[in-house]
């Protein structure tokens, strides 16, 4: 198989973003060997639906809202439905609802993937206008990474992630809530799995100050603050003795070495 092979399915989980879906989806068609764009309208009450298949997407929709994770297995449910038989499984290139044209950006997620030098990219964005959190989400998630692993990432609940499928099979069951992506991360390091950040020019809306911005904050905090409790009952981590020792900024970081 060459890279020109492979194709790339876009996953978007999407709640009541009318407005915005279509515009990152067309985005997100424009990203090199994307062939299917599957928008996952997880319960919402405007036109969400109607928008992203007007724009293009394969649209599933959720009667009642289910959640991210939820939303993140049945989008690569039915990609794995749209595999054909003797054709590479499809990368799975996960976005965030709310990137618009940004979305195309994520494009540099794709390439590490495709060569076979990580399982898993993660974008690492730039600082984002109007966000007004104080870190209290990211530490957390940040620190529980680093405990269970030994990997220090720079953006730990960033959303945008492209993977292969053997190593979203390998994350699930996805963790509730907002605690997805800490999860995924601990779970796929924690099997052995090569992950590593990508810089990426992605904007998308930032939780103000407002109080509908701290209740968000609120939820992500307990989403990722139950995942990260739920693993060090079970003690999934890295034994100390078998890491690598400290990571590189942008570089592959695989937690046993290699």
């Amino acid at each position: 198989m060459t890279t020109s092979d492979q194709r790339v399915a876009v996953i978007i989980p999407a709640k009541d973003e009318e407005d915005r879906i279509g515009a990152t989806v067309r985005a997100a068609r424009a990203i090199p060997h994307v062939d299917l764009v599957v928008v996952v309208d997880d319960g919402s009450s405007d036109g969400t639906q109607k928008a992203a298949r007007t724009a293009g997407a394969t649209v599933i929709r959720h009667s009642v809202n289910r959640g991210k994770a939820s939303a993140m297995e049945t989008g690569a449910s039915v990609v794995a439905m749209r595999d054909e038989e003797g054709r590479p499984a499809r990368l799975l290139l996960f976005l965030d609802a709310d990137l618009g044209e940004s979305a195309v950006e994520a494009a540099p997620l794709v390439e590490p993937v495709l060569a076979g030098a990580a399982d898993c990219t993660i974008a690492a964005l730039p600082p984002q206008e109007g966000a007004a959190g104080l870190g209290f989400v990211t530490g957390l998630a940040f620190k529980a990474i680093r405990r269970a692993t030994g990997w220090r990432p720079r953006q730990p609940i960033s959303g945008q992630r492209c993977l292969t499928r053997k190593a979203f099979d390998a994350a699930r069951p996805l963790a509730a809530g907002w605690g997805v992506e800490t999860g995924m991360t601990i779970d796929l390091l924690v099997a052995g799995f090569t992950l590593q950040e990508v810089v990426c020019e992605i904007k998308h809306r930032a939780s103000g100050g407002d109080w509908a911005g701290q209740r968000h904050r609120a939820d992500q905090y307990k989403g990722v603050f139950m995942a990260v409790n739920g693993r060090r009952f079970r003690r999934v981590r890295v034994p100390k003795a078998k890491r690598r020792g400290v990571s590189v900024d942008f570089e592959p970081y695989n937690a046993f070495g290699g």
